[in-house]
């Protein structure tokens, strides 16, 4: 029993676990400290924050096809050796120019009318979207292929290893930001910078002895191929002619092909080519998008992203203005968090029941089902909605006010990547409203709406995390090998466009009086992207659609058209 226990902590697959965990609740501390140390250099305003947003969603939506087509052309070892190393490299560089800027605050205005301190925020921000792309590349690498392969052909392995992945995503969501902003409180913020880069240092040569090790124990990880057909080929005949080791007979091919193919490839390329290649395949990748099988499906995940209903900024500031504590609010988004791992457990027993494809109908309508409670808030009492109220008066007024306008920032948490009209000052404590006011409170009002709204929310994430693994998983089982990095990559792009017209629809109508109808464009949407997987789901399975489910995973009939699973 000892030996099986020992066994386990040194299989491959809890040293997946154990990296991710460390990777995500690195990038969790760092998410959530960038945007309240952007807030707290630019006195107060959301500006920063705003301008980081931006360009971290612009970033991924326009690169998101070329980060993965660079992952597919690359071994795996090297991809996620070097995404992991420039996105460490890029928060620990970021921590120590925060730092810096901290502690020179003051002499950093008087120099050059104030153009260094611009440019420190300028390098902040860039260096940041380098450390977000990086992640995204490891995300993409670790959960979206590494995983599959060291759960080999074995569906239901994946299937809780995925589950186990969003579990261990909840709970860093939780407990890495309690962590960094209990030391950015007690201590200050250049202390918190520098306990980040400090993490990053330490995590990032754990994590990479982690990657090696995980490599090392499935051999399988380094038989990768640009074709599967020639791969398959390959493949085959490194067995035949050598008794190498697969790692090493594979390793083999990658040289002759990069001494034998690239620089013949780099004599015939024009520089216009070299020029049009980006442009090229990012076209490419949006074309594969679209004929993959699971098309639909993905668009359905997407958009989930065009959503007000979700823990973040925006919701938080809302129920500010509804008279929600801070203390209330805390033990809401614990109660999501058991919520949505309540949901990775559910992914699980569904799918042995019911199959992969049905799970992610069952799913979808019980999310629905339960924000239907958000739009019938909107009309309980209690709530602010007046659509007399123009939603451009807050804007205008603040224009003439010469006042910063209510702006939107972009942690990570998501299904549902987050924005805010007003956040609470989480360095000292208190609590500023949208209105950049910190001394005024609401007047106190009926609890019935907000009630409804966030019981909505909370029942939700059951349905919405379960959708999310099943999305995942049919991503993983038909996608073929030698398209997961750039298919993936354009289905994060697609997350961020939708998320993006979620930042525009916030800006368009920032005040209270409007979110009600925020909240039922944001069902609507949810409506939609689910209406779009029932009509996957009726294209895969026909007739077989309605089935009842049974308890035996092998009376379920395959969620994969034949041909268009990967083969490891």
């Amino acid at each position: 029993r000892l030996g099986s226990v020992v066994a386990y902590f040194t299989s491959a697959k809890f040293l997946l676990y154990l990296g991710h965990a460390l990777s995500t609740w690195g990038d969790r501390m760092w998410h959530f400290a960038v945007s309240v140390f952007l807030v707290e250099l630019y006195g107060n305003s959301l500006l920063l924050t705003a301008v980081y947003g931006l360009v971290v969603a612009g970033s991924v939506l326009l690169l998101g096809a070329i980060i993965g087509d660079w992952v597919d052309k690359n071994s795996r070892l090297k991809v996620a050796q070097t995404s992991l190393v420039v996105q460490n490299a890029s928060v620990i560089l970021c921590g120590i120019i925060l730092m810096i800027v901290f502690l020179y605050k003051t002499q950093l205005l008087t120099l050059y009318h104030g153009w260094l301190l611009t440019v420190c925020y300028i390098l902040v921000i860039t260096i940041a979207n380098i450390a977000n792309l990086a992640s995204t590349a490891t995300a993409i690498t670790i959960q979206r292929d590494w995983i599959v392969v060291v759960a080999g052909e074995d569906r239901s392995k994946l299937a809780d290893m995925n589950a186990t992945i969003r579990r261990i995503d909840q709970l860093t969501n939780i407990l890495a930001p309690m962590a960094v902003g209990q030391i950015m409180t007690f201590g200050s913020p250049m202390i918190g910078c520098g306990f980040i880069s400090g993490w990053n240092l330490m995590s990032m040569c754990v994590e990479y002895l982690l990657l090696w090790k995980v490599y090392q124990k499935t051999p399988t990880l380094a038989l990768k191929s640009t074709k599967v057909e020639e791969s398959e080929l390959k493949q085959l005949n490194a067995k035949k002619e050598s008794d190498m080791k697969p790692a090493e007979g594979v390793q083999l091919i990658v040289e002759k092909d990069v001494t034998g193919f690239e620089p013949h490839q780099e004599k015939e390329v024009s520089c216009a080519a070299r020029i049009a290649e980006p442009f090229i395949t990012f076209r490419d990748g949006w074309v594969a998008y679209y004929n993959q099988p699971v098309f639909l499906a993905g668009m359905g995940l997407a958009f989930l992203y065009m959503t007000v209903l979700g823990f973040d900024c925006i919701t938080t500031g809302y129920a500010y203005t509804q008279g929600l504590s801070g203390s209330v609010l805390s033990l809401l988004m614990g109660a999501s968090a058991v919520t949505g791992i309540m949901g990775t457990v559910a992914f699980t027993w569904l799918r042995r029941r019911c199959g992969l494809v049905r799970t992610g109908l069952i799913s979808g309508v019980a999310q629905f089902a339960c924000l239907v409670l958000c739009a019938i808030s909107v009309f309980m009492p209690g709530s602010p909605l007046d659509l007399t109220v123009s939603p451009f008066a807050d804007i205008s007024a603040r224009m003439f006010e010469n006042e910063p306008l209510p702006t939107i920032t972009s942690p990570e948490d998501k299904p549902e990547m987050v924005f805010a009209t007003g956040m609470p000052n989480l360095l000292n404590g208190s609590t500023t409203p949208a209105n950049g006011d910190p001394e005024m409170s609401p007047e106190p009002v009926p609890l019935i709406s907000v009630s409804l709204l966030f019981a909505g929310v909370i029942a939700a994430r059951v349905g919405l995390w379960s959708f999310d693994l099943t999305v995942t998983q049919l991503l993983q089982e038909n996608v073929i090998e030698s398209e997961r990095g750039i298919i993936n990559g354009v289905q994060n792009s697609m997350n961020y466009l939708l998320d993006l017209l979620h930042f525009i629809m916030v800006i368009l109508a920032p005040n209270p009086e409007a979110f009600g109808l925020l909240v039922l464009i944001s069902v609507s949407f949810v409506a939609m992207g689910h209406i779009m997987y029932f009509r996957y789901a009726q294209k895969t399975l026909g007739k077989q659609l309605f089935v009842c489910c049974t308890p035996d995973p092998k009376a379920v009939p395959d969620s994969s058209p034949p041909g268009n699973t990967s083969t490891v």
